[in-house]
């Protein structure tokens, strides 16, 4: 009984971690265009600031080529940052692709870490 205790206490001290995060990690889009455009936002629940670059994806994690501005950019403690990502179907009605904000580590640093978080997006061409 002690040791449950003992546990008890142990894990109610230890600090909750924290991760960085993107929203929306998923959703659906509809476009009239050959395009779609997806807005995210990257957080860095970090005291100090770090620089993230968000890059896409198709659905099995093959790099595809999309528009993203800003593609690298600083996010500073405990705030987000507005990216716009945009994709064309490449002549398809529908198109699956993960958009991912990725850590940069900073030259010179004592941990090189490289964090990705990524969401999963369907997006459907209108005609």
């Amino acid at each position: 009984m002690k040791l449950i205790l003992l546990a008890a206490f142990i894990a109610a001290g230890c600090g909750i971690g924290v991760a960085q995060s993107m929203t929306p990690m998923r959703g659906k889009i509809s476009s009239f265009g050959d395009t779609f455009t997806v807005r995210v936002f990257p957080y860095n629940p970090y005291p100090h600031k770090i620089r993230m670059a968000v890059k896409a994806y198709d659905q099995d994690f093959r790099p595809i080529e999309a528009h993203v501005f800003p593609a690298e950019t600083m996010v500073g403690s405990k705030t987000s940052r507005s990216v716009l990502v945009s994709v064309g179907f490449n002549n398809n009605k529908v198109r699956r692709v993960r958009i991912c904000a990725e850590s940069i580590p900073f030259p010179g640093r004592g941990t090189n870490i490289k964090a990705q978080v990524c969401g999963r997006f369907i997006a459907y061409r209108i005609d």
